[in-house]
């Protein structure tokens, strides 16, 4: 009868670790135990292990001999210890840590990356600091340390680093470590701040562009009037002379139309980037795509700089002629994003006549057939 009634009854340790599984998945105690208990990794320094060595062989020391003074020391080392842990804690928190990446970054190319580290704690310093950055899961490779940062205040500070392809880079957090007061343990704490860094292709110097070379006669046909003789007629593009509006052609388009000139359409190109891949396409293939889409940025940047109007041309996508610093900027960023594509995918626009089309293909990749009208063909990756 006993046994029976022993066998209803759910056992006591049962019932405990059913209501403490309940507990610790209510959300209320999940926020508790984050602020009462973030995240930490415990790391023993080469001195700390020294100290805990000499600690335990006090204590050893004390309890074989029973001596009073030993257990004096002890309690000395043992507070030591504690002592470290609590004020390295005490460092850790109440600390915010954000990045401000530059404007542009390109790859290959050294920039500096801004930490700051506020302290949001109103009456206590935070001491040694070392800030490990993450980018896609792996630490960076450099660190950032503050001395002190002051109650209410903010440090700021930079390290230099390199990313060695383009396209987007997603900075996971960063590790915030201290060793402070006496370099016994490393305690640590990783606090979230995702940024994505949009990382441009690699551009390299190249010498400006040497002009198109016409007849004798045609040269100075080309110098009549104002700007040489009438080319066509264009949209109106930011910066444009407003006396170049074409009314007439205005008002039946619904747009602004612009007189172009001869001499305006021959400082244009065309950089054309043959994007295809095969399907079974190796390590090989992929960096000399890589570096033809490098060597296309040189060549806009080259372009861009000596005063030509630029349009980008690939498989399934293009931009426009246009020319700035801010074309540039849409170019990169658009070369930045750029996929690899198949053959089946045509080129997204046609050669115009009268301009530089120069075409980059990567070395080493079957050639999938070229836009009629193309000047010039460079290989890229040899």
């Amino acid at each position: 009868m006993f046994a029976a009634h022993a066998a209803r009854a759910p056992p006591v340790r049962g019932r405990l670790s059913a209501t403490l599984i309940a507990v610790t998945k209510r959300p209320w105690w999940s926020r508790l135990w984050r602020r009462l208990r973030p995240p930490r990794r415990l790391e023993i320094t080469r001195e700390g292990r020294y100290f805990v060595f000499i600690t335990v062989a006090v204590g050893l020391a004390a309890i074989n001999t029973g001596n009073n003074l030993l257990y004096l020391v002890l309690g000395w080392l043992l507070s030591t210890i504690v002592a470290s842990g609590a004020m390295s804690d005490m460092s850790l928190r109440g600390i915010r840590v954000h990045r401000r990446p530059p404007p542009r970054v390109f790859a290959n190319r050294p920039f500096l990356m801004e930490i700051a580290v506020d302290n949001l704690k109103r009456g206590l310093s935070s001491y040694s600091l070392e800030v490990e950055d993450v980018a896609d899961g792996t630490r960076v490779d450099k660190t950032c340390y503050f001395l002190k940062v002051p109650p209410g205040r903010a440090q700021r500070t930079s390290y230099r680093h390199t990313i060695g392809r383009r396209g987007l880079v997603r900075f996971d957090g960063v590790r915030v470590a201290s060793r402070y007061p006496f370099n016994l343990f490393r305690k640590s704490r990783y606090i979230e701040d995702p940024v994505e860094l949009l990382v441009y292709p690699e551009v390299r110097p190249l010498p400006p562009p040497a002009p198109r070379a016409h007849a004798l006669g045609e040269t100075a046909s080309r110098q009549i009037g104002r700007r040489g003789d009438f080319f066509g007629l264009r949209d109106y593009r930011h910066g444009d002379d407003r006396h170049d509006i074409h009314w007439k052609s205005t008002a039946r388009a619904g747009r602004l139309m612009v007189r172009e000139y001869e001499q305006e359409a021959e400082r244009r190109a065309t950089v054309v980037v043959d994007n295809a891949l095969p399907d079974d396409a190796g390590a090989a293939e992929r960096d000399a795509l890589e570096r033809a889409i490098s060597l296309a940025a040189s060549l806009a940047n080259a372009y861009i700089a000596s005063g030509y109007q630029v349009r980008l041309v690939t498989r399934g996508a293009a931009l426009p002629f246009s020319g700035g610093p801010m074309h540039l900027e849409r170019i990169l960023r658009e070369l930045a994003l750029l996929p690899a594509a198949t053959a089946d995918v045509p080129f997204a626009a046609s050669l115009p006549p009268r301009t530089d089309n120069v075409l980059v293909v990567p070395a080493g990749v079957p050639r999938a057939g070229a836009p009629a009208g193309v000047t010039h063909v460079l290989e890229a990756g040899a």
